[in-house]
């Protein structure tokens, strides 16, 4: 299981250091789907440190497990806010993208408690 945990947290890892880059640099496709969720552009510094933070999280619960769970439940918390914001806001092209990281970040909770 250690392995399909590394898998995932690497690949989790890469993918929220990507959301995190765009958020910081106020990519405009980005920050139009945001805004139109109601987001304010001054949550978007936030939003990315959440990110960094569960990444760095991830990668250093490949060494010490307990911090790698409590990465992934932030995680998991953090995309079940996304979902629920499109939901709200009746976006449901913007779900999908979401709730992909949101399964990442579970099966990232799962496999870390399984392999620690």
């Amino acid at each position: 299981m250690f392995v399909a945990y590394t898998v995932i947290a690497v690949l989790l890892a890469l993918a929220l250091l990507v959301s995190a880059a765009a958020k910081l640099r106020r990519v405009p496709q980005l920050v139009d789907g945001l805004t139109s969720l109601g987001v304010p552009l001054g949550l978007f510094p936030f939003l990315a440190a959440s990110e960094i933070a569960g990444t760095g999280g991830l990668v250093i619960g490949l060494w010490y497990s307990p911090l790698g769970i409590a990465a992934a439940i932030g995680l998991v918390l953090y995309f079940v806010g996304a979902v629920g914001a499109h939901l709200r806001s009746r976006d449901f092209e913007g779900i999908p993208n979401a709730a992909v990281m949101l399964a990442a970040s579970g099966a990232a909770l799962i496999l870390g408690a399984i392999s620690s």
